[in-house]
């Protein structure tokens, strides 16, 4: 049996000699020594850099790769080739991998390019990217055989929700096949870390049984990859890199050694000094705390919708009042009403919970009550503002204007996953509406497939103007000088605008109305 005390350290976290391929499976025996051209289409790691225009990487350094380069991803990517060790010399060199289709083709040639394939407003992420394309260890690539060199591999793929016979379901299928493609590629004594936000249950009954079958089939010890679950707590938005390097990180492995070795991994990335490592007993535990985290937000997000519509009714301010409950410490994180939940975690995430009791440990009588008739709740929360504006109005929506400013699922990033403002627009629009929409992040929804204006479009015209997403863009606006005499309604549903600003619009004659605020609240 392979002793994984050893190798667990020697692979994971020593240099990898980019000059000597590992031992690789590409659809046949074990094959050791030298990789040939029928095997990666590369023999080194400098001859695939090259391959995609980069310099040749000579450093011998670690190669970590990351499976998945979506928002959770290249922002993880990017942090792994900026972590430097104290003489300032960076510890990894960092492999992006996507799948080849056209968007993911699109996202490793920004990587390539030396540009994030996200929008974004951290300037710091930002300068990182930059300083890891000027050294050189940061590329990207549709090969999934490069997992071959790599000593850790990060898993940052989607894992998704639907709906089966009316419960929250999750295929696995496309997840099974990414985790196999690593057990089939990666060397021993490599690490296998799970960022993923998964049903509890997932790394022990899944993870582990593809990449144990993967090894076996390689001749393998079925121990011989070490999995580890540590779950991101990424959120995009100015401070997009400092929630990855300087936020605190929960973690587990399959192993104790698996665990030592995520430790080892992540403390290289991870300001550790400030913000420490938490380790739990079991993959199972890791993923039940992240499940459990966002599933707390989502459901405490909806105990405030009523309480915005109680605050509206008897003419008081929420925002107020939710800043002074929070001056006390032990209610400094309540949360507050606005246009919605949006995004692709708070949205899903109370579900796995239910997925997990029935789809993986057998459980069918445990409800979930709570947390799923939260995320019901917060579904409904754009058509609240949507119903008040219709209001407001004259009852009826036919044929008026709207200009719905804000698009992403929040403030300074160009996210629109399960986004309200989709809802919104869509009811809006059902309701006979003509809905404009603008966001200083988004060119181009996606879900809606429709381009959007670079710049903020002129009120004239329309009946109602709509803030939707705090963009700095927004609270910046001299609202006087864009509206020019305009006089819409002004709704400002996720607390966008200031204080000085409202009182300028009602001044120049402006009707303003908002979500958890009472009729003239200043």
């Amino acid at each position: 049996m392979t002793d994984l005390s050893k190798i667990g350290r020697l692979a994971a976290m020593e240099p990898y000699s980019s000059r000597s391929a590992p031992d690789h499976v590409s659809g046949g025996p074990l094959l050791t020594g030298q990789l040939g051209e029928t095997d990666l289409g590369f023999e080194t790691i400098e001859a695939l850099a090259r391959s995609l225009g980069q310099e040749a990487v000579t450093e011998n350094r670690s190669v970590v790769c990351v499976q998945g380069l979506g928002f959770v991803g290249s922002a993880m990517a990017v942090a792994l080739a900026d972590a430097r060790d104290a003489q300032g010399n960076p510890y990894f060199n960092v492999v992006g991998v996507e799948l080849p289709t056209p968007e993911g083709l699109e996202k490793v040639e920004a990587i390539n390019a030396g540009q994030l394939p996200i929008a974004n407003a951290d300037v710091r992420l930002q300068a990182a990217i930059a300083r890891a394309s000027a050294v050189g260890n940061l590329f990207a690539t549709t090969d999934s055989s490069v997992y071959a060199f790599a000593s850790v591999t990060t898993v940052d793929i989607h894992l998704d929700v639907s709906r089966k016979d009316g419960r929250p379901s999750v295929d696995f299928s496309g997840f099974r096949a990414a985790i196999r493609t690593l057990g089939s590629s990666m060397r021993p004594g490599s690490l296998i870390v799970v960022e993923t936000t998964t049903p509890p249950g997932t790394c022990e009954h899944v993870v582990v049984p593809e990449v144990e079958q993967a090894l076996g089939e390689r001749g393998l010890p079925i121990d011989s990859i070490l999995v580890a679950h540590a779950y991101e707590r990424v959120m995009p938005g100015t401070e997009y890199l400092d929630s990855i390097i300087n936020f605190w990180r929960v973690y587990s492995g399959h192993t104790p050694e698996a665990a030592d070795a995520c430790d080892q991994f992540l403390s290289k990335v991870i300001n550790v000094k400030d913000f420490p490592l938490t380790r739990l007993m079991s993959t199972t535990a890791s993923e039940t705390a992240k499940v459990l985290e966002n599933s707390f937000r989502a459901t405490t997000i909806a105990f405030m919708e009523e309480w915005g519509r109680f605050a509206e009714a008897v003419g008081i301010d929420i925002f107020e009042i939710v800043d002074a409950i929070r001056i006390r410490p032990t209610h400094k994180n309540i949360r507050q009403p606005g246009f919605g939940v949006g995004g692709y975690c708070l949205t899903k995430d109370p579900h796995l919970a239910d997925v997990a009791a029935r789809e993986i440990f057998g459980y069918p009588g445990l409800d979930f009550e709570l947390s799923q008739r939260a995320t019901e709740i917060n579904q409904a929360m754009p058509i609240a503002s949507l119903d008040q504006i219709e209001k407001l109005l004259g009852g009826s929506l036919e044929n008026k204007s709207l200009l719905l400013l804000g698009v992403s699922y929040r403030q300074d990033v160009g996210d629109t996953r399960y986004g309200p403002s989709e809802t919104f627009v869509r009811e809006a629009e059902r309701r006979n509406a003509k809905v404009e929409c603008h966001d200083p992040l988004v060119t181009h929804w996606q879900e809606l497939a429709r381009d959007l204006p670079s710049t903020v479009p002129s009120p004239e015209g329309f009946d109602a103007v709509v803030f939707a997403v705090s963009h700095s863009e927004y609270q910046e606006m001299d609202l006087g000088k864009w509206l020019s005499g305009w006089k819409p309604l002004v709704f400002d549903a996720n607390a966008v605008l200031s204080l000085a600003q409202r009182r300028q619009l009602r001044d120049i004659g402006c009707q303003v109305a908002a979500i958890g605020r009472g009729k003239n609240c200043e």
